[in-house]
């Protein structure tokens, strides 16, 4: 007896893709994970391997970047529909699509550099007979600039195969700890300057590099803030990587991005008086 097919879909899951519109006055910028699935007359694949009415899942993918490129993504409900209907529209034998789209918000600091989500705040206490040291500091401040960034003129060997570039995104999830000199101060007051300065710096500076960008907020927050005497800055280098739209017959205008985080660059750091 042989089984039954009962039902059947495949698709393409977690498709990262990020689009910066350049204004003259700002960049807009969207970061969706899109999730496809198709139903259809697929039961030969399944049955034979016969794979001549199979859409390849890397062919959703870069359905996803095409598409990125010529729509707009604010909102997403219409990208979403987009989609479906491209799958639908161009391919007989597909009966339904569903696409899942979650749009991973960012909040505006400037006309070119945005924040996500919420930091978590990190406190000790450190006492002994000598006395108490305080520390505090921020986890997961999510930032990110679409402009302002670049990273040239860096060693090469034999396996190097990155391009210099001189206008990027930079993306970076802050960690940061500091050493109080003392520990009767207003800890709110001191932690939001921290905070503000951290961001104001990240998003005006001219970065070279993660690092410079990093020794630049560091030293603004000792320069600005007698009560901190020592902090330690970490920047993972969060990647927005440029989706070659060539070879889909598509221009590349630098607005379409793969967003991945795995691996990233470690940046650390820490800067004392």
């Amino acid at each position: 007896m042989n089984s039954k097919l009962k039902d059947m879909d495949y698709g393409k899951s977690r498709v990262r893709v990020a689009k910066i519109l350049r204004h003259a006055d700002r960049h807009e910028f969207s970061d969706l994970t899109v999730d496809i699935r198709l139903q259809g007359a697929f039961e030969e694949c399944y049955l034979s391997g016969d794979n001549r009415r199979v859409v390849a899942t890397d062919t959703m993918k870069n359905t996803v970047y095409a598409l990125a490129a010529s729509q707009d993504l604010d909102p997403v409900e219409p990208f979403a529909r987009a989609l479906a209907e491209h799958f639908v529209s161009n391919n007989p034998h597909v009966t339904a699509a569903k696409v899942d789209v979650i749009e991973h918000r960012w909040s505006r600091l400037d006309p070119h550099a945005f924040a996500q989500g919420q930091s978590r705040r990190l406190a000790c206490a450190e006492v002994s007979r000598d006395g108490v040291v305080m520390h505090a500091g921020l986890d997961h401040l999510v930032l990110l600039k679409t402009t302002k960034s670049a990273f040239e003129g860096f060693l090469r060997d034999q396996y190097t195969t990155l391009l210099d570039t001189s206008d990027r995104i930079l993306a970076t999830s802050v960690r940061a700890y500091w050493r109080y000199t003392h520990a009767d101060l207003d800890f709110n007051a001191s932690m939001e300057r921290c905070r503000h300065t951290l961001k104001e710096v990240f998003c005006g500076h001219q970065s070279r590099a993660v690092q410079e960008t990093l020794y630049a907020m560091g030293d603004a927050v000792l320069q600005t803030q007698p009560e901190i005497g020592e902090i330690r800055l970490t920047l993972p280098n969060k990647h927005y990587l440029p989706v070659n739209l060539e070879p889909l017959g598509l221009e590349n205008r630098h607005e379409i991005f793969l967003p991945t985080d795995e691996p990233h660059g470690q940046i650390e750091a820490c800067l004392t008086r």
